[in-house]
């Protein structure tokens, strides 16, 4: 049976030394399962940052988000499937070739991990969808539509904003991961997010694994404040 601190990924955002992330692992790993490493932290530290999460016995989501023609993407899969991280994401936009290239990858790894196709940023409302990258359909339809082009490409999974989930979920096959960030318990500020929702509502709503980020690291004790989101998904679940 999946373990609650499993529907939780921790985003190991905005710390700028090996230090500190190690404590908040620390912290923090009886009530995380997943912790998440992003652009920022894989440029600043390198591939020598995930044997923090490795050595918490912990999974590792590399979420460095593919964007490229098919060939290049597979060969950035093949090289990060080298690392045995358990998660990683490729942006859905780049295209149903794109995408089988990156799973038929996947496949082929010792490790093998779960794919995950990252639909719209939740920086992204429908006023940016519209005027600023010209895509006419409502958020929640295209969500939807760069999730069924996902499915049918092979991946594990998509990333979607919580707001997408009561459109999305239902059309989605059964073991397919549904990744939410933009997780904030009641009460915690947005800050530049503006597609969100509570950790309850959203695993009530179909979300397989949230992510949570600066209500945790930003929090003045981040052990107690994963173990609250913890404690509220054993009441949600």
């Amino acid at each position: 049976m999946k373990n609650t601190r499993d529907y939780i990924a921790l985003a190991l955002d905005n710390i700028d030394d090996t230090g500190a992330l190690e404590a908040l692992i620390r912290e923090t790993s009886d009530s995380v399962g997943v912790y998440k490493l992003g652009l920022e932290q894989f440029t600043r530290f390198g591939p020598g940052v995930l044997d923090l999460v490795r050595s918490a016995g912990r999974k590792i989501f590399l979420d460095l988000k593919f964007h490229d023609i098919p060939n290049t993407v597979a060969k950035a899969v093949r090289a990060a499937c080298g690392l045995n991280v358990d998660y990683m994401t490729i942006h859905t936009q780049g295209g149903i070739d794109m995408m089988k290239a990156a799973a038929e990858e996947a496949a082929k790894a010792a490790h093998r991990p779960k794919i995950l196709g990252v639909t719209l940023l939740t920086s992204i409302n429908q006023s940016a969808l519209n005027c600023e990258l010209g895509v006419s359909m409502p958020t929640n339809e295209y969500v939807l539509h760069l999730a069924q082009k996902a499915v049918e490409a092979g991946l594990g999974g998509i990333v979607c904003s919580a707001a997408d989930l009561e459109a999305v979920a239902p059309s989605i096959p059964a073991g397919f991961e549904i990744v939410t960030p933009g997780i904030r318990p009641a009460g915690a500020d947005v800050n530049d997010q503006k597609r969100v929702a509570t950790p309850e509502w959203a695993i009530k709503n179909g979300a397989t694994l949230l992510v949570v980020g600066r209500p945790i690291t930003g929090a003045e004790n981040p052990g107690k404040a994963a173990e609250d989101i913890k404690n509220s998904l054993e009441r949600a679940i």
